[in-house]
């Protein structure tokens, strides 16, 4: 899952995106709404973290032209006004959710999945396949009932891999969905990564490679083939 970090406020800003990257998530941040604009023009994101009161062009008008736009993002307006008018008037402009300053990072978090559920076609918050379970909502994994040791990138890869229902997902599929647009990842990170998850998934082997086009989940049956080279 994709997630926009829009907050004035440097150390809010980084408290938010840190505390998302540890929990799986991909997360770009922007300081103001134009930069927020821009950013989510050029990249799919799920779910849009929106402070409100921001400096130079507002959060309102930044909620208006995803609207405008027909932008594909969920919206989490956050505020430091808690009246039912302002929630009535966020809601209003196009918003999905809304959560009032100070909040807990557990309830902050807990919308933002719910959100980003809501951003994908309908899916069950377990998604399973080929004996592997992943719990969305509690970020557990399990393979035929043993717990998998996963780490927040390799759990981003398998949900992914698993939301694709056995499309094949490119190295660039993944590093969209899963890694941080502003830092300089490779295909070799998608290699590294798929190459621990696989060890750790163990066999029968699960996630097969598509010489020249990528990955997807396939049977994991006993005679542990994949569609190519591991």
């Amino acid at each position: 899952m994709r997630v926009l970090v829009v907050e004035d406020e440097e150390f809010l800003r980084e408290m938010i995106a840190e505390g998302l990257r540890r929990d799986a998530l991909a997360v770009d941040e922007a300081s103001d709404g134009l930069e927020a604009l821009q950013r989510l023009r050029l990249g799919a994101y799920d779910v849009l973290v929106l402070d409100r009161d921001l400096p130079g062009l507002h959060g309102d008008e930044v909620c208006r032209q995803v609207v405008r736009e027909r932008l594909l993002t969920r919206v989490l307006m956050l505020t430091a006004s808690g009246s039912v008018r302002e929630r009535v008037e966020g809601l209003g402009l196009g918003a999905d959710d809304y959560l009032t300053k100070p909040f807990a990072y557990d309830e902050l978090l807990a919308r933002v999945l719910a959100l980003g559920r809501r951003a994908q076609p309908a899916l069950p918050p377990v998604l399973e396949g080929a004996g592997v379970a992943v719990d969305t909502a509690r970020r557990s994994a399990t393979r035929d009932g043993r717990r998998l040791a996963l780490s927040r990138k390799e759990f981003a890869v398998l949900e992914a891999l698993l939301r694709a229902e056995g499309a094949v997902l490119s190295s660039d599929d993944l590093i969209e969905q899963v890694w941080e647009e502003d830092t300089s990842y490779s295909t070799n990170a998608v290699r590294v990564t798929l190459s621990k998850l696989r060890a750790k998934l163990g066999e029968p082997s699960m996630i097969e490679t598509v010489p020249g086009a990528g990955y997807r989940i396939g049977r994991g049956d006993r005679s542990g083939r994949s569609g190519g080279p591991q």
